[in-house]
């Protein structure tokens, strides 16, 4: 406040040893501020073309392409809640799930939703393209991340226990 004081008494020529006291002024003074929210913009300026998605085997299987972690995602969402549901309904631990047959059901279901996730890509589909308020692009990457770590938690939990999570 001082600091606004001092500038516009330097800009109307006084210095801060020659203030005079504030005066206040009778008028009554009323500043009106009116906002109202306009049309939404897309995030593209109209300038900016939109970016072009490859499709090119090599490049959406590049380590830094799309194919890689959506796969293994979603593989991990799969495979999480499948375990924890059959240990839940059984009572046998991942281990015991895969010893006993678990394998090639794994196998096939990973083939037909890795399948299903790359022919979009290869098409040029992208998943922002497709992502929606709640279900969007970043929060199935998010919980594909999760899927992973949780997964490999339960197996080493499980490990260290000698026997099922949930009993």
């Amino acid at each position: 406040m001082a600091a606004v004081n001092a500038s516009l008494m330097a800009m109307n020529g006084a210095t801060l040893l020659q203030r005079k006291p504030a005066e206040r002024s009778t008028t009554n003074r009323q500043l009106r501020v009116k906002c109202m929210a306009g049309p939404k913009e897309s995030r593209q300026s109209p300038s900016t073309p939109p970016e072009k998605v490859t499709t090119k085997f090599k490049d959406v299987f590049a380590f830094s392409g799309p194919a890689p972690e959506t796969i293994n995602g979603r593989l991990a969402m799969l495979g999480f809640v499948s375990a924890v549901g059959v240990e839940i309904a059984s009572g046998r631990d991942l281990f015991s799930q895969l010893a006993t047959g678990g394998v090639p059901l794994f196998l096939g279901s990973a083939i037909l939703l890795s399948v299903a996730s790359v022919i979009p890509m290869l098409k040029g589909v992208s998943k922002e393209s497709k992502s929606q308020e709640i279900m969007s692009s970043g929060a199935e990457m998010l919980n594909g991340r999760f899927a992973m770590l949780g997964l490999v938690a339960l197996a080493l939990t499980e490990y260290l226990k000698g026997g099922p999570l949930i009993s």
